[in-house]
């Protein structure tokens, strides 16, 4: 099992008060599942991401990955685990500003200490498997919102971690370049990928192989699609 998580909760001092975003939340996710996580604002599904990621930890309860008990580890082994494991795509980019689409795919590489040839090659690679090999020397600003998802599809998979995690990843873009994103994801996830992605639309969910829908930190149901 790559995922395995098992009563998780997760409360935040706010203040005088405590948010209950979790409420005990067991959930599986195997290796090459395609899975979408759905649910109304505050339903804790950024949480459950977050913690699924390593980005957080539970209050209580248990999270294995890949067969690791990642709940109990300190900062620097959450940190290798995220660098080594998990590709993140977020809803706004994250990209360097500054920076080429080559740079921002090579950090991964950076912080992992690959050397400057072989992080060159796999950057490439990565820029080519999302349709970017002709953009790799163009800052973001160069870019349509579309190509800067890619760019950051491309970071997530320079890497070849064991899954990918996504946040809303079309949330910024119209509904052509949202479609155009979703068959890169499919892509990555028929090439062997664990895909797990967060989203509230609907039409995005259903590229999915498996829909978790959350409500007020608990899951409401866990469906299976036919493919």
């Amino acid at each position: 099992m790559l995922i395995d998580l098992k009563d998780i909760v997760k409360i935040y001092q706010v203040g005088a008060e405590q948010v209950h975003a979790l409420r005990g939340i067991s959930l599986q996710v195997k290796q090459n599942e395609y899975v979408a996580i759905m649910g109304p604002s505050g339903s804790g599904k950024s949480t459950l991401m977050n913690i699924m990621g390593c980005l957080d930890t539970p209050t209580s309860g248990s999270y294995h990955f890949a067969g690791q008990r990642v709940s109990e580890m300190d900062d620097d082994q959450l940190a290798d685990i995220r660098n080594r494991e998990i590709g993140f795509v977020f809803q706004t980019f994250n990209l360097l500003p500054r920076a080429s689409a080559l740079h921002n795919v090579e950090l991964p590489l950076i912080y992992n200490g690959t050397p400057a040839a072989r992080r060159r090659e796999l950057a490439i690679e990565a820029l080519e498997k999302v349709g970017l090999a002709d953009r790799i020397h163009h800052r973001p600003n160069e870019l349509s919102g579309g190509e800067r998802q890619r760019v950051a599809i491309a970071r997530a998979l320079v890497n070849q971690p064991a899954v990918i995690l996504a946040d809303e990843p079309t949330g910024n873009l119209d509904t052509k370049t949202g479609e155009e994103i979703m068959e890169i994801f499919e892509n990555i996830h028929k090439a062997g990928n664990t895909v797990v992605l967060v989203t509230h639309e609907e039409y995005i969910a259903e590229h999915s192989n498996r829909i978790v829908r959350l409500r007020d930190g608990m899951i409401e149901s866990d469906k299976t699609l036919v493919s």
